[in-house]
Parts: C-alpha cells; structure tokens; sequence
C-alpha cells in the first residue's frame, strides 16, 4: 500500500487515507508523506457525506472485504470516481490451500470454487480495475475463471534501486530466521511448521538458533519460546532487512498461502538464502532459480536447511543468485503501466464500463446484497 502511495504522490495526486481501523503503535505516520487521514465508520452513512465533499476522481479499496462495505456508497456519491481494488493476494486461494492443508489432500478446483471465491471475484467484476500481485494469480483468474485481462492489472511489489544489499558474508552470519506478521494465519502456521521440524535440526547442528520475528505476537506465540532448545520467539523487529542481515538462513516451510510474499525480497536485499516450499516460492521470482532450496516433505526441509547452514559454497552460491535476482527485478517503470490504464479508464470509463456486462448485473439491486445489509445494520444500529 505504501509503494502505491508514493507512486500516486510522485505523479501529483492528493492522497486522502480512510480507515474504520484503529491506529496501532506501528501504524506508519502518513502525516510524513502530506497524505491527509481520515477516521470513517462501518454501516453508517456518515461516509456518505465524507465522500461527497471530497470528491475523489479515484478510490482505492485495501481488498475486497473494503469493496464490499464502501463501493456501493461510492458509486452512489460519486458515480464518476475510478473505483480500483487493491487485492493484496486472493483470499479464496489461500483459503483453499488452508483447507487442503487441514484435510491432508492436494490443492483442487473443487476447493477454489468456494463461496469466498464468488465474494472475492464479485468485487473484481464490480471494480473497473483490480491489482493483482502475483502473476500465478493474473494465470488463474483469466484462465481458470475467464475474468477479462482489462479488469486486471499485474503489479507485483517494487524493488528500488538505491537500497544497498548486504555485504555480510557466510562466516559473518550466524543462526537461522524467520519473519513474519502473527496476525497473517500461514505465519502463524509457518511457525507451527518450524517448531515441529525444529529438533531434528538442532540434533545435527546443536550451535544453532531459530529466530523468530513478528508483529504482534500472541500468548500462544510466545509459549513457544524455548532458549534453551534454540527456539527463540523474538518479537516485531524493527526493521527487517538490517534483522535478517544478521542470519545465515531464513527457513520459510510455508505450508499454504498466496499472493507474494515480502519476506523474500527483504531477504534478497539483506543477501539471505532462503529454504522454503513450492508455495511459498510460488511467483516470487517468475522463472529464474531460487536463492537457496525448494523443498516440501518433512526430511527435504530439514536436509536442505542443514546442508545450506552448513555449506559455505552453496551458501555463497545462492547469496549470489540473491544478488542476481535483485538486479534483475528492479524496473524504473514500475507502476507506469497502472498509470497508463487509469488515463484509459479517465478517457472511456462509461464505454468501459458497458462492455463489463458481469459487472454491470452485480450493480442490480437484486445483487448488492452487502448494501442492503449495510443499511440494515445501521438501522438496527439506531433503535
């Protein structure tokens, strides 16, 4: 969300962040950035009148659940404002790899056609574009579910070209890592994973640590802290590239998820070779080798994570394919083609708004079943 930011202020655009979230302790100070915040409310036509007085020629909803609350009051009050949603990674597809994980079986169609799947992609048909991150996603959505190319928009996350990587070598390093928000459930999981696999590894290498790292760390999170076995719970790291500089290994066994993941390009600036499985490696880094070890079954994790701690020259070998992959993913036109769809969709927006007939029955009344619960809930609200 904050590389969108910048993108739209380097380009002159007035940026009003809203939110019916509280502000955390680590919520960034947009104030900073000139970007003016606002505190809006659920099921209340308050939000009405906010966005008819400002007016906006452009709305962005943070992932479909927003969409959902507030698009409706946008196309009310601004029929006219470009409504573009911001899907972060597809929630049904993690759902699905959740839940195919839960049962013990592999991911199948049957298990992505899920009522969280039509929510999701409803609000990709009623926004005239939707961002998606991972280019595995752009493939499922148009080939899977036939959803039009025009609707979508492929950008992945920015990789900047002044941010130095790490110099720190094999021996200047020490212990394995792990980083991630608690509150995102493959995290949380991820962690489970760790500390199941965790004794083996301590078994053949007795000197070495796992660190783990994250966001708001739950009473079950930090009963899982064992120094004395080398499992160490951390807590939010303050800034995870200088963190991960320190670690020989970030060993992510991520056993489901979507989208990708920013774990990796951090680790690629901090010169970290990763373990990691097929989805978690999915999309990160198209089709060029891993900076470290793909692995799935329980003994390929724990045999690649002790051969990669271990090895200088594999280890240096895959720092330098970090390096490699860095380089080529910096793009001096990041966002350009995004700007680009947005000048057609000012030039045309009714004409491409007709041709999107899927979308147009979505906005039917006898469709927006998210606005009439809205208003049922704020009458509810008033008695």
């Amino acid at each position: 969300m904050l590389q969108l930011v910048d993108l739209f202020l380097s380009h002159g655009y007035k940026i009003t962040f809203a939110s019916a979230a509280s502000k955390s302790e680590f919520s960034f100070p947009l104030q900073e950035k000139d970007v003016q915040e606002i505190e809006i409310k659920l099921n209340d036509s308050s939000f009405d009148e906010i966005i008819k007085e400002l007016n906006p020629e452009i709305v962005l909803f943070d992932r479909f659940m927003v969409e959902e609350q507030y698009s409706w009051r946008v196309a009310q009050n601004c029929p006219d404002a470009i409504r573009i949603l911001d899907t972060e990674d597809l929630h049904f597809v993690r759902q699905g790899r959740q839940n195919a994980y839960k049962k013990g079986i592999e991911l199948d169609d049957s298990l992505l056609y899920s009522d969280l799947a039509k929510r999701e992609l409803a609000a990709i048909y009623r926004s005239d574009l939707s961002l998606i991150i991972s280019a595995f996603e752009m493939n499922l959505l148009q080939e899977e579910f036939n959803v039009p190319k025009s609707l979508l928009c492929y950008l992945p996350f920015q990789v900047l070209h002044n941010q130095e990587q790490s110099n720190y070598g094999f021996e200047d390093r020490e212990h394995f890592t792990f980083i991630g928000n608690f509150l995102h459930e493959p995290n949380w999981k991820t962690v489970q994973v760790i500390k199941e696999l965790w004794p083996s590894i301590r078994k053949r290498l007795p000197e070495a640590e796992m660190h783990i790292y994250g966001a708001y760390p739950t009473e079950k999170v930090w009963q899982l802290n064992q120094p004395k076995q080398g499992f160490r719970i951390m807590g939010r790291a303050d800034h995870a590239i200088e963190t991960l500089k320190k670690y020989r290994v970030l060993f992510a066994p991520i056993p489901f998820g979507a989208g990708l993941k920013g774990k990796f390009i951090d680790a690629l600036y901090a010169g970290i070779p990763s373990v990691s499985s097929k989805v978690g490696a999915e999309a990160m880094f198209l089709n060029q080798e891993w900076p470290g070890t793909i692995a799935n079954t329980t003994e390929e994790l724990i045999d690649a994570a002790t051969a990669l701690y271990q090895d200088s020259a594999a280890w240096n070998t895959a720092s330098k394919t970090a390096e490699k992959i860095l380089k080529s993913l910096i793009d001096p036109n990041w966002g350009m083609e995004f700007l680009t769809q947005i000048e057609n969709l000012e030039t045309d927006l009714n004409r491409l708004r007709r041709k999107n007939m899927v979308g147009q029955i979505l906005w039917s009344n006898q469709f927006l079943a998210s606005k009439y619960l809205s208003q049922w809930i704020e009458e509810k609200n008033k008695k």
